[in-house]
């Protein structure tokens, strides 16, 4: 779960990690007063969940309260586009108004779980402030890594390490190692996915402080933080993806037009491939899971049909816990009351399969089904 760059503050904040000083404004009437409070000369952030807003024009940097006033206004009830956002942009329903910084370096600090290794991983990079993607392809040995053994914990030697190895001035160490286990005590604490400053900015009087900050949330760790729950923001993220979410669904939007629909994230990982075999993209990642009642199916098959970019559908059904008849069951209530436009592939195996082919056969669906995922590849190159 992504959260707001505000509210990421707010969490750094708490754990001891130096941030701006500012205020969420929703009116352009309170970005007005946080500026007369902070002092007039402010920056002015969109608070979108996507990268880019500088270059989009989603932060401004303003010298009055007048020119905060003008700036949220020119922002906020606007949908903003950058180049992590679909062509027609993000709601911005929150701007961050806070006080400017005379920054004499930038640095990137971020924390993730690196999946070969097993264990978090810090990077650190003195190219703070610029797109990290760019900076990893383009120049990798600016980029310090250190593992952190989940049992033993980060230590002191680690935090030193990246602070010398980012040639932070001796006087600013201790700072340094502090903000690094600061935001890894943030990283666990939180069960976080990612927890970034970009940039780190050393301020011309030696203060380091995180200008911006970006957490994201391990959705499977959110029944530990029922706190955590408020701070969802579902006008950016994508529709079907919240329906998913609220209906107990594994769902990624994707950018192909093959629906698909499988009980097993494996196993859709497979379908995927089955897919790109057949020179065609998925449009979604759907998993109903292994013991998805006859609703679950319906629902999940409805997001499918909800979405415009889906021509064709795949269904990948290996019958176990999940009964093939019950899913078929799913699938022709899903589809009850409203006109098939799309054609649909199901490969069914295991339990109950008979019972569950019996059951598309004999709704007034128009099924191709088939025995094995070659058949289905070519049954969707046909379907095009």
């Amino acid at each position: 779960m992504k959260i707001h760059e505000y509210q990421a503050k707010e969490i750094l904040t708490a754990y001891g990690i130096p941030t701006s000083k500012g205020g969420v404004a929703k009116t352009p009437k309170e970005a007005q007063i946080l500026a007369e409070q902070i002092g007039g000369k402010v920056v002015v952030k969109a608070q979108i969940h996507a990268g880019g807003r500088g270059v989009a024009g989603g932060v401004k940097l303003v010298n009055s309260p007048q020119e905060a006033y003008d700036a949220a206004d020119a922002l906020l009830g606007k949908n903003l586009v950058t180049h992590q956002t679909g062509a027609s942009g993000v709601p911005v329903q929150n701007v961050l108004v806070e006080e400017t910084a005379e920054v004499s370096k930038e640095y990137y600090l971020a924390i993730v779980v690196d999946s070969d290794a097993k264990t978090p991983v810090i990077m650190a990079s003195e190219a703070g402030g610029m797109d990290i993607e760019e900076i990893a392809s383009t120049s990798p040995e600016k980029i310090l890594k250190v593992s952190v053994d989940p049992i033993v914990g980060l230590q002191g030697y680690q935090c030193r390490t990246l602070a010398y190895g980012l040639n932070i001035p001796a006087d600013s160490i201790r700072s340094a190692t502090s903000i690094i286990t600061n935001l890894y005590n943030v990283f666990q604490g939180k069960d976080c996915s990612l927890a970034e400053i970009n940039p780190l900015a050393m301020t011309i009087d030696g203060q380091l402080i995180a200008l911006d900050a970006k957490l994201n949330l391990d959705d499977d760790s959110l029944f530990r933080h029922p706190e955590s729950s408020s701070l969802r923001d579902k006008e950016q993220e994508d529709p079907l993806e919240v329906e998913a979410i609220d209906a107990g669904i594994a769902y990624i939007k994707l950018d192909g037009d093959v629906g698909c629909m499988v009980n097993g994230a494996g196993l859709a990982m497979a379908t995927m491939d089955s897919i790109y075999l057949a020179n065609a993209m998925p449009a979604n990642f759907l998993d109903v899971g292994g013991g998805a009642s006859e609703e679950q199916v319906a629902q999940a098959f409805r997001l499918i049909l909800s979405d415009p970019s889906v021509k064709r559908i795949l269904v990948n059904i290996f019958g176990g816990i999940l009964r093939c008849d019950v899913a078929a069951k799913g699938i022709v209530e899903a589809c009850t009351g409203i006109k098939q436009t799309v054609p649909i592939v199901v490969r069914m195996l295991g339990t109950n399969v008979e019972e569950g082919k019996e059951i598309l056969n004999a709704s007034e669906l128009s099924v191709t089904l088939v025995d094995d995922m070659k058949e289905a590849a070519e049954a969707i190159k046909q379907s095009a």
